[in-house]
């Protein structure tokens, strides 16, 4: 196998890989969007919260092709280490995948990435604006 083929693949996947995490942004600034237009119209929080939850399922569809991606980065990482030393470049995925956790350990770190501004930002603060209209509805 050729280490310049493999590299290129990497390259390849590894663009790809990053693109879908820009996606996943993309969609978390639109259902920000669908939310605050949809206040400013007064539609139905029950509509606006579809919108939000179809764009959090969205987005995990995006990150789901990631993953797929990752797993043949994986593959790739692996050829190439097989044919140059150790200290060969290109072994991003493999050193992440190595110092990730397993079980409840993983779980947790979930929850805590899910819980970092960065990730919840869009969502908590939709889904807060959404609560207290629906509150000042009922009151």
């Amino acid at each position: 196998m050729d280490s310049n083929l493999l590299g290129q693949e990497w390259q390849t996947l590894q663009n790809n890989h990053e693109q879908h995490e820009k996606n996943a942004l993309l969609i978390k600034l639109a259902g920000l969007t669908l939310c605050i237009g949809g206040l400013a119209f007064s539609l139905p929080l029950l509509w606006i919260a579809f919108a939000v939850l179809l764009c959090w399922g969205l987005e995990g569809i995006f990150k789901t092709y990631q993953a797929r991606l990752s797993e043949r980065l994986l593959r790739v990482e692996s050829m190439l280490g097989k044919l140059q030393p150790s200290n060969m470049p290109m072994q991003l995925h493999t050193e992440w995948t190595a110092g990730r956790p397993g079980g409840g350990a993983l779980i947790a770190a979930y929850v805590l990435s899910a819980c970092r501004p960065t990730v919840a930002f869009p969502y908590l603060p939709i889904l807060l604006m959404l609560g207290i209209d629906y509150w000042q509805f009922w009151i």
